[in-house]
């Protein structure tokens, strides 16, 4: 069995869905069910009993010490994080409590219970980190894609807090010898992605027809990744990765986000076209830039590609349109995440911003 922290949410249910999918071997998912944690994410593995569903925070060292001591997982993979820029611009206090705080706990209770194993149990035990290239900072349109020894510059309360979460991972390696594997990725992007964050965002307000807010000029640039190839990037790096090390993971799809906007809007054309016949561009609406906004991450991939053998199998084409289709065929997956907190979080982001 493994333990997936931060399970019911975008990238983590896409994990424990993709690794049922792939095998045999049970997971036991911790997640908080804040506003991005859903059970709904989860719903096609109702009744399967090779999951396990726990309600809690890796911030109750009680908790995960009888977890641990119950399911005897041979693995903890954490995705468990607040992970949105603008939420922890408005209030960091969560992002430091969860990322910092928890982070430190669910370390410290997964270094007891790996200190209580024995024989092969203890030397085959691994923790997965999962992170973020903004822990990196910024680069310039000329600069070359962030490796694995790029210096840590964060300028967010959200990447500062990422980056002190990995910081504590690299220490419990060196000091404790916990068997520790990070993995820093890109913009991910696909189904099940909560509908604050700029894809989903566009598609909802797109077939709403509310306007598609865009940051400033819209000429930051990023990596995009599609979630399952992040997720086939992880089972890799779990099976082979050589401890204490980070794995950098990118699509090889660096993209400013108005060209995003476009392709977006382009296959909603295609396949949800408006009944008035104007196109989704029309809905595109330039709102002042957020403070501190990082103007390009890149990923170079190629430690991953080398050592482990990974490249993704998506092109940003073909995972755009397999995400913008996913949408639009779970209506009311969407229809359900959208609840009054939802709503009053993107009035405060978006509406209540002066047009550029």
């Amino acid at each position: 069995m493994i333990l997936v922290t931060g399970g019911a949410g975008f990238i983590g249910a896409n994990f424990v869905l993709d690794w049922l999918a792939s095998g045999e071997e049970p997971v036991l998912t911790l997640d908080k069910l804040t506003y991005a944690g859903n059970l709904e994410n989860l719903a096609s593995l109702q009744g399967d009993s090779r999951h396990t569903f726990e309600q809690g925070d890796i911030g109750d060292a009680e908790l995960l010490t009888r977890l641990l001591a119950q399911h005897q997982p041979r693995a903890v993979v954490n995705f468990a994080a607040e992970s949105h820029v603008d939420r922890s611009i408005l209030g960091p206090d969560d992002f430091i409590q969860t990322n910092i705080v928890g982070t430190f706990q669910l370390l410290e209770a997964v270094r007891k219970h790996w200190g209580g194993l024995s024989g092969q149990a203890q030397a085959e035990f691994r923790f997965l980190h999962v992170s973020t290239d903004e822990v990196y900072g910024s680069l310039c349109a000329t600069e070359p894609a962030f490796t694995e020894t790029h210096r840590y510059e964060p300028n967010s309360p959200y990447s500062a807090s990422k980056a002190a979460s990995d910081h504590l991972v690299r220490a419990y390696h060196h000091t404790y010898g916990l068997p520790v594997l990070t993995t820093n990725c890109s913009n991910n992007y696909g189904p099940y992605h909560f509908p604050e964050k700029l894809i989903p965002l566009l598609i909802v307000n797109a077939l709403a027809g509310k306007d598609l807010p865009v940051y400033g000029d819209g000429m930051q640039v990023r990596d995009w990744l599609y979630v399952k190839d992040h997720c086939s990037a992880i089972r890799r790096v779990l099976e082979a990765g050589r401890l204490g090390e980070v794995y950098n993971v990118g699509g090889w799809n660096e993209k400013p986000n108005i060209e995003i906007v476009h392709t977006v809007c382009a296959l909603l054309d295609e396949l949800r076209p408006r009944t008035d016949g104007v196109g989704y561009q029309s809905q595109i609406t330039f709102v002042k830039d957020r403070p501190g906004h990082d103007r390009r991450y890149a990923i170079d991939a190629r430690k991953l590609e080398k050592e482990l053998g990974w490249k993704p199998a998506e092109t940003f084409d073909s995972g755009i349109r397999k995400t913008v289709q996913w949408y639009l065929d779970h209506p009311e997956w969407v229809a359900h995440v959208q609840s009054g907190a939802y709503r009053d979080w993107v009035q405060t982001q978006y509406e209540a911003s002066p047009i550029v």
